[in-house]
């Protein structure tokens, strides 16, 4: 009885270690993509990943700056201990996500050397044969 109890308390224990994604919603939107994208620089590190959601063209220039953290201080100017990326619904249209482009707003809340900071960033997606791509990360207009 007790190795049953036991048994089932590691069964239990392993199946709740599953892979979360970080995304949650309809894995066809360009939402889902554009949070798994900065979860793939912020949370993962993995530049690899991130350039898996991303244009050619645009993994071509995150390839150029070598590793995510990089990429995220020089091209976004944003940085992170950790961050929560939630998808901005705001501004949200139906019609975008029935064609092949798409304006993605998302808002960024997390920790940087022991400072909260919250950031908006927008997305340029692009959708090629079904699946949704970063094309382009619109420049924040009120930065230096």
């Amino acid at each position: 009885m007790r190795s049953l109890l036991l048994l089932l308390i590691t069964v239990f224990t392993l199946l709740g270690c599953g892979g979360d994604d970080a995304a949650t919603g309809d894995k066809n939107s360009p939402n889902y993509n554009a949070v798994l994208y900065f979860d793939a620089l912020y949370n993962k590190h993995d530049l690899n990943a991130a350039m898996e959601y991303a244009t050619p063209t645009m993994a071509r220039i995150m390839r150029s700056y070598g590793t995510s953290s990089q990429f995220t201080r020089n091209m976004l100017n944003l940085q992170y201990d950790e961050v929560t990326i939630e998808v901005d619904m705001t501004n949200a249209s139906l019609r975008e996500q029935y064609g092949d482009n798409a304006t993605v707003n998302l808002i960024f809340t997390g920790q940087w050397q022991g400072k909260k900071i919250d950031d908006m960033r927008s997305v340029r997606m692009t959708r090629k044969k079904g699946a949704w791509y970063v094309d382009k990360i619109v420049a924040d207009p009120y930065s230096r």
